[in-house]
């Protein structure tokens, strides 16, 4: 054998390796606007794949026909001693959005980040919950990573020699502008894997770019009803008596309650977990269940996927599992069917079937020494690396799909997750608790398919309080966590009318916030969103007249600053939270004319304003045309047979259009076709006045809704 045969062999594969995505025809166009290429092997497992995704081609296929949005010259990738090195060309004003949940930072350009599950450890390092590689420029093009690998990017935060604009030198002992970190024209990636799939999706606009990753994803998940009302989590030990009081409780007070959180004393034993009833605490659970939903209530039970020796699954489960335990349980190894099938068939028996209504799973983040370590092995041969992150992706397909084959909605909180799970039936949430890194958490989240939740559990001060229950009830899931020290929504008597005046407008605001979760379903679009995803925010398109304006101009103020405590609420309404000791504010409103959501008056137009609400009040802002349709105040999302009276505002002085959602709120039947979209308009009449159609909605729409509407022109 010639070993410089072999060499030249080596040397061959390499050159074809680095060079092979730079050819066009390797890049293949595998959904409107979508492009994959793949690079070396592919594994026995990806993030999409334990994500369980499938493309809506439907959907995909109406956003705008766009063409590769990057040059494919400027993209370089290699394979090097099993490692891929990635290369994508970054332009001088160019954002980047995404790259994971982080929390404190919204644009990644010019960081490091080391993609990585965990449980959040107070940096923006890319070790958090969902350390999703996909981002998104604000150039109107994203590019994903499919590769269940820790991962390392580079977000323009190295020079490299032969940059195409390389920095300036400057001479530090004389010039007043040396810069220790110059500019950088890429964004790299060093992935520690062997095979990865690589997809670009075309924008033109970052919100078609998220929409296109979302439905590529799925399509985002269109919660039950009743998820979308308040729920409140019970302190460890409470039993199914205790529960029930709590309930009650909420009536007494006429608080909104949807579904209750059963914490960790519903097991027999946990931390590891039975999975089984504890006969002293929940003698009677389907009782109890029974008992919850009279009262119109879904029960939502904690758990951590770790099995105790203590429960009748370990028997079975013991071979599918890993070396090592998590909380002293084994760890069942979910890419093998067995082990699929077992819990399966366990959880339906005992939970499902006697109505759960969904699940809290937690602990599949981290840290380090809590979780299986990276030496741990798994009778699959999936590397205990590439378990890491897909766990939480897997627990959530899985527990998602029985609901499913029962024609059943659910929603539920997780600890972990990351690429592809738009779909799935989950609202991240941890044991971090900064309020104001939980709103930028909550602006990040809408990059990378996942949804947030900024809980509350406790405050040290009555302000606090009412400003955190703010917030959470304009988020994915209005959550108070009391597991611990028992609090409750009126657990500050001096601000409790606040507190009620917010989860009741949440309630009102029902119709609203359902037609925008379905908008994620059937559109992409996030419910919740930050700035940079709306028009008249970020980098200024091509053709666009004007200079960017760093001082008051919302665009120029996106790149030179996070917009990072303020997002939008769907289409039209802007939320600007407050937080404890602060009186004012800066608001940035985008192109167009913004009135205040209370009283119909005229904010500002694409300008910083100066805000001091009142502590009742948590400020928002609805955008110059739009419809903002309510009911009245209730404590619960409708029942079956169930209408609410509508009420329809209107905002501003422009004509405007919106399509209102509605189906039965709680099976898949909306798939089928069982649903309705009901637009609603205002229009300039012929003596100039604005008119309001249609008066009352079609019967075929009535799903929930009385047919006579209210019009409410809130600007006079």
């Amino acid at each position: 054998m010639n070993p410089m045969r072999n060499l030249g062999t080596i040397i061959c594969l390499f050159f074809s390796l680095s060079l092979f995505a730079q050819k066009g025809s390797l890049w293949k166009e595998v959904q409107p606007g979508v492009w994959k290429t793949q690079i070396g092997n592919p594994r026995h497992i990806s993030l999409l794949q334990a994500a369980g995704a499938n493309a809506l081609h439907e959907a995909l296929g109406k956003l705008p026909n766009e063409k590769f949005p990057l040059s494919k010259e400027g993209i370089k990738i290699q394979l090097i001693d099993k490692k891929i090195y990635l290369r994508f060309p970054l332009s001088q004003e160019e954002q980047v959005f995404g790259l994971g949940l982080n929390f404190q930072t919204v644009n990644q350009r010019g960081r490091i980040l080391n993609l990585h599950v965990d449980h959040y450890g107070g940096k923006d390092n890319g070790r958090t919950h969902a350390p999703v590689p996909f981002y998104v420029s604000s150039k109107g093009y994203g590019v994903l990573i499919d590769a269940a690998s820790y991962m390392t990017v580079y977000a323009g935060s190295n020079v490299r020699a032969d940059a195409k604009r390389p920095a300036p030198i400057q001479d530090r002992n004389s010039d007043k502008n040396w810069d220790s970190q110059p500019p950088s024209d890429v964004l790299e990636v060093l992935i520690p894997a062997d095979g990865a799939s690589i997809y670009v999706f075309a924008g033109p606009s970052p919100m078609q770019v998220v929409q296109r990753y979302n439905l590529f994803n799925g399509g985002g998940y269109l919660p039950p009803k009743w998820g979308l009302g308040f729920t409140q989590r019970v302190p460890t030990l409470f039993s199914q008596d205790d529960i029930i009081k709590e309930a009650k409780s909420f009536e007494t007070h006429q608080f909104p309650l949807d579904f209750i959180g059963v914490e960790p004393g519903w097991h027999s034993a946990s931390y590891p977990c039975t999975f089984e009833w504890d006969p002293g605490r929940f003698p009677r659970p389907k009782a109890f269940l029974d008992t919850l939903a009279r009262m119109g209530l879904s029960a939502n039970l904690w758990l951590n996927p770790y099995i105790s020796p203590k429960s009748s699954l370990y028997a079975g489960m013991k071979k599918y599992t890993g070396s090592h335990l998590v909380w002293n349980g084994i760890v069942p190894d979910f890419t093998l069917p067995q082990a699929r099938k077992l819990v399966k068939d366990h959880f339906v028996k005992n939970h499902l079937d006697i109505g759960v209504g969904g699940y809290k799973i937690d602990e599949v983040d981290g840290y380090d020494n809590w979780i299986w370590p990276d030496v741990a092995t798994f009778p699959s041969g999936t590397s205990a690396e590439q378990m890491r992150q897909i766990y939480g992706l897997m627990v959530q397909e899985m527990t998602s799909s029985w609901y499913k084959e029962k024609n059943k909605r659910t929603y539920g909180l997780i600890r972990a997750s990351n690429a592809g799970a738009s779909s799935l039936p989950y609202v991240i949430y941890n044991d971090y608790y900064s309020h104001k890194d939980f709103i930028t958490a909550l602006v990040n989240s809408s990059f990378i398919g996942v949804l947030w939740t900024p809980e509350v559990r406790a405050s040290k001060s009555a302000e606090e309080w009412v400003r955190r229950m703010q917030s959470v009830c304009f988020s994915p899931m209005a959550m108070l966590n009391a597991w611990s020290d028992g609090t409750k929504p009126w657990s500050f008597p001096e601000v409790e009318k606040a507190v009620s005046d917010v989860a009741n407008l949440r309630m009102q605001l029902l119709p609203y916030l359902y037609t925008t979760f379905a908008q994620y379903r059937f559109e992409g679009k996030p419910p919740f969103r930050a700035m940079n995803l709306v028009d008249g925010f970020g980098y200024k398109p091509q053709g666009a007249k004007g200079k960017v304006d760093a001082t008051e101009n919302p665009y120029g103020m996106s790149v030179k600053n996070d917009i990072k405590d303020q997002y939008m609420m769907g289409d039209f309404i802007l939320v600007a939270p407050m937080f404890a000791g602060e009186k004012t504010r800066e608001v940035y409103l985008p192109e167009g004319k913004w009135y205040d959501f209370y009283t119909g008056k005229l904010a500002g137009e694409n300008q910083k304003i100066q805000i001091s609400p009142s502590l009742d009040k948590i400020p928002l802002f609805v955008k110059d045309g739009a419809l903002i349709p309510m009911v009245p105040v209730h404590r619960q999302a409708p029942k079956d047979g169930q209408a609410f009276a509508l009420e329809i505002r209107h905002y501003g002085q422009k004509a405007g259009t919106w399509k209102l959602y509605d189906d039965d709120g709680r099976t898949f039947n909306f798939e089928k076709g069982a649903h309705s979209w009901t637009e609603f308009g205002v229009k300039q009449g012929s003596n100039g006045q604005l008119e309001a159609y249609p008066k009352q909605v079609a019967p075929h729409s009535n799903f929930g809704y009385l047919p006579e509407i209210t019009w409410t022109f809130m600007t006079k």
